[in-house]
């Protein structure tokens, strides 16, 4: 039993026992303890944090449920839930996103869900790279290069609305013929009530916006902990695991940079493609932190590693959640059927992003 439980936290955070194992390795290799403690990682995670209580306070409102549950109608479903899930990953970052909307995808009476839910992950990954609190990547970037919000959003537009457009229009194609059903709560249909405290976290999350714009403080963040010990205890229990693993990171980063002793990697083509790529294996946010370290050229590596969260499972958090609600709701006999055309999709857009970067590339 206690082999299964420690065999589910493995699964559960791998990339948390990963990036352990390589800090303490490349640490020891180094015979140097590790340096991640700068001002400027602290305040990301300080941000991220944030934005974590903030969110999970806005869920337990039920607000997002209120808003999931609008969407539900006979008509344009498809698209509908496509263009929710872009936007609401636009301020609330992807994977919260598709927490809300695959749910209730996965509720309807309607044909193609799998279809739904692959291009729901899809609009997520694109939604979120838009902004630059949409996805922990862009938060670490944002901070760490000290990009103004309209660099940030001319560099990445592009990118964003490009696959909202071709996500849009491929949703619009969808036919699910759904019927309209109540929410159901102990077997009874029932209205979503919001609770009073929803316009209370919703302040939180515009200050949080508002801290990552540096229209504000950093400090102002502040109120956020102090509310919430104070008032809702329950907002504190967000993804520390994902915290953690960022520390490491920072630290893995600066042991690898240390390792190859390198001088930099200035090419942007290079910079993009390599992140991109290595999006793939380890996923794009741990990939973000990692090229940061070797490179100036922070658009390239803006693009590598919003391109690179379409592909592999792995590539992007928001994927790995997709897969594995849809998998958990369904039968374990369709998983065969939701993978293939996960990858073949999947692929296909990160393609279409590599090409998109050079076309974009050549003519600038």
């Amino acid at each position: 039993m206690r082999f299964g439980k420690w065999g589910r936290f493995a699964e559960k955070e791998w990339l948390l026992l990963a990036s352990g194992v390589g800090l303490l390795t490349t640490s020891l290799y180094l015979k140097a303890p590790p340096t991640f403690l700068r001002a400027s990682e602290m305040e990301v995670l300080f941000l991220l944090w944030a934005l974590f209580v903030t969110v999970k306070g806005l869920e337990q409102s039920r607000l997002f449920d209120y808003c999931a549950s609008r969407i539900e109608t006979k008509r344009f479903v498809a698209l509908k839930l496509v263009v929710a899930t872009f936007v609401l990953s636009m301020f609330v970052t992807n994977d919260v996103a598709l927490l809300v909307i695959i749910p209730l995808t996965l509720q309807l009476q309607c044909r193609r869900r799998d279809i739904l839910v692959i291009l729901e992950a899809m609009a997520a990954n694109a939604g979120s790279a838009l902004t630059p609190f949409g996805n922990p990547q862009n938060l670490f970037l944002y901070w760490f290069y000290g990009i103004s919000a309209s660099e940030f959003l001319l560099c990445i537009a592009p990118f964003s609305l490009f696959f909202f457009l071709l996500l849009a229009s491929i949703a619009s194609l969808v036919r699910t013929r759904t019927a309209h059903r109540s929410v159901q709560e102990d077997g009874a249909a029932t209205p979503i009530r919001i609770s009073r405290s929803a316009w209370t976290h919703a302040a939180g999350l515009g200050l949080v916006v508002l801290c990552v714009l540096r229209a504000l403080p950093l400090a102002a963040c502040l109120l956020i902990p102090i509310y919430s010990v104070a008032c809702d205890r329950r907002t504190l229990r967000v993804d520390y695991a994902l915290l953690l693993t960022f520390l490491f990171f920072f630290g893995l980063a600066e042991d690898v940079r240390e390792i190859l002793s390198a001088q930099g990697l200035e090419n942007t083509g290079h910079v993009f493609v390599l992140s991109a790529l290595l999006s793939q294996a380890m996923s794009n946010v741990p990939a973000a932190l990692l090229f940061s370290r070797f490179t100036s050229q922070w658009q390239p590596l803006l693009w590598g590693v919003s391109v690179g969260g379409f592909g592999s499972l792995v590539a992007s958090f928001a994927n790995l959640i997709a897969y594995r609600l849809y998998v958990n709701h369904d039968s374990p006999e369709r998983e065969r059927f939701f993978l293939p055309k996960f990858l073949g999709f999947s692929y296909a857009m990160f393609l279409l992003g590599v090409g998109l970067y050079w076309v974009l590339r050549l003519e600038s």
